[in-house]
């Protein structure tokens, strides 16, 4: 298969992570870089708009060798299922709103922060320091309590 301009980034990617470059794997691809912190169900909606054969299998499948790649990071939010990002390769953190679920990237911590600095390591070289920030949102704050019922 030769990639379409569009994809040629991720079948350089893909073939230097020594995969070969399908249909699916763009799809997948494609679909969780237009719509970052999505679910595997909502990646399949996605990228069935692309390719309206492929299966919920090929997607799991997909996203699984993937993120083992380190071509896509998984992440999961408290009371969520998976989520998943093209944005790998540095320790940002998440910002999730509880009432309507909203997520954003948040820049790693700079200069002192405890909460990244594990007060016992167990002998492990620590590389990743996952932070979850779990708030309201802007517009969540700004609508006006529903009534209660009667």
């Amino acid at each position: 298969m030769e990639p379409s301009t569009e994809h040629s980034g991720w079948a350089s990617a893909l073939r230097a992570h020594g995969r070969r470059v399908t249909r699916q794997r763009l799809a997948v691809l494609d679909a969780v870089e237009s719509h970052p912190h999505s679910s595997a169900e909502a990646i399949l909606a996605a990228a069935r708009e692309d390719l309206p054969e492929i299966t919920p299998q090929s997607v799991y499948v997909v996203l699984g060798d993937l993120t083992d790649l380190g071509m896509l990071r998984r992440f999961e939010p408290p009371h969520s299922p998976a989520l998943y990002e093209t944005r790998v390769g540095d320790n940002h953190h998440h910002a999730i709103c509880s009432a309507c679920g909203r997520v954003e990237d948040v820049d790693c911590a700079v200069g002192h922060a405890p909460c990244l600095t594990p007060s016992d390591t167990h002998g492990m070289t620590i590389m990743i320091a996952d932070v979850t920030y779990v708030g309201v949102c802007a517009e969540c704050a700004a609508k006006p309590a529903p009534e209660p019922a009667a």
